[in-house]
């Protein structure tokens, strides 16, 4: 009889929600390596936010970023267009080279926050095929559902790290409203109670909440829709000085895995909020032959082994199950036994 682990196979993962920090601040970050960080982490399309140094809220700054990724991508790559109230106007060009659009009502990494004043206009001015996505902590988010009643547009809450917030989202999708919301492995595998082990490691934007937080959001996958990294690289030395976020795209589906082992979440689910639901919710393309095959060993996670640029996780230390082996894009590989074997450019843009 094999000692050997098995070999599950997934249909590619889609995370809708990471940062790449291309262009302006690839010293974090950029197309290539955090794509590559994608592949090792069994994701074979993600979605950048606008966020960046110079925020994307102009068609000549999206139609740039679109074309600097068209040459260093090696899994596929969407973007999603930003505002602060004041392009309106570019709307309806934007989506048509956009996954969504991304707003801030609390603020974040590059201080882009939007006056919430403007959120109903927003809502009702972006074409209602293409989601809304909202950062929103506790504090707004009454006025990010309120803001929707009469429209019938799609709104995606980011990063939903609370009882207080889920337990409103729930009673708004009771209500009939068109709200879905995501979860970061973060908030579900962290709490505010590692933050003193962590350090500056363990700052990010929703904070780690407490361990009653943690059970609310276990408690109630049902009423998540996805799973989604937030995958925010920064170097030591902006982690030092006092820099949110944290890398995520390697770890998620390690640490998914050994929930399911634990019986905490099922591999059904695991498909359907890492792959089911952001292609259905945010109209990403799928394909039969886009998959990812996995050990299921364990494992420490180490940094050294990472492939984002940042080079460390909040997970660091950790024994996981589930090591990403192959990762396949439309039949062909990108990534096998810790190795980006695709050349940079060999992703998709989308929509094309």
């Amino acid at each position: 009889m094999s000692d050997s682990p098995d070999i599950i196979r997934l249909p590619g993962l889609i995370d809708v929600h990471v940062h790449l920090r291309d262009p302006g601040q690839t010293q974090k970050e950029d197309f290539t390596t955090g794509t590559s960080a994608a592949l090792a982490g069994g994701f074979t399309t993600v979605v950048d936010m606008p966020n960046n140094a110079e925020s994307i809220t102009t068609i000549e700054r999206l139609q740039n970023k679109r074309t600097i990724a068209q040459s260093k991508t090696v899994s596929n790559i969407g973007f999603h267009y930003g505002s602060l109230g004041d392009n309106l106007d570019s709307f309806a060009e934007a989506a048509k080279y956009s996954v969504g659009l991304k707003l801030y009502l609390n603020n974040t990494t590059g201080g882009y926050l939007l006056d919430a004043a403007h959120l109903k206009k927003i809502y009702a001015t972006w074409p209602k095929e293409k989601v809304v996505l909202l950062h929103v902590e506790e504090d707004v988010i009454d006025i990010a559902i309120e803001s929707m009643e009469g429209l019938q547009r799609p709104v995606h809450i980011c990063h939903m790290p609370s009882k207080e917030i889920l337990e409103k989202i729930i009673k708004a999708k009771r209500a009939g409203l068109p709200i879905t919301c995501g979860v970061c492995p973060h908030h579900l595998f962290l709490t505010s109670d590692d933050v003193d082990e962590l350090g500056v490691y363990g700052k990010m934007l929703p904070s780690l909440k407490t361990h009653a937080d943690q059970e609310y959001l276990w408690e109630h996958l049902d009423d998540i829709d996805i799973f989604e990294s937030d995958h925010a690289p920064h170097t030591h030395e902006e982690k030092e000085a006092g820099a949110h976020g944290v890398p995520g795209l390697e770890t998620t589906l390690p640490l998914l895995l050994t929930a399911e082992k634990q019986g905490k979440i099922t591999r059904q689910q695991i498909i359907e909020k890492c792959h089911i639901n952001p292609a259905k919710i945010f109209n990403i393309p799928k394909n039969e032959e886009t998959y990812v095959e996995v050990s299921m060993e364990d494992y420490v996670i180490t940094n050294e082994n990472l492939h984002t640029k940042c080079g460390w996780s909040p997970f660091v230390g950790q024994i996981v199950t589930g090591k990403v082996i192959k990762t396949v894009i439309d039949g062909v590989t990108h990534f096998e036994n810790n190795t980006v074997v695709a050349k940079p450019g060999s992703g998709k843009v989308i929509p094309d």
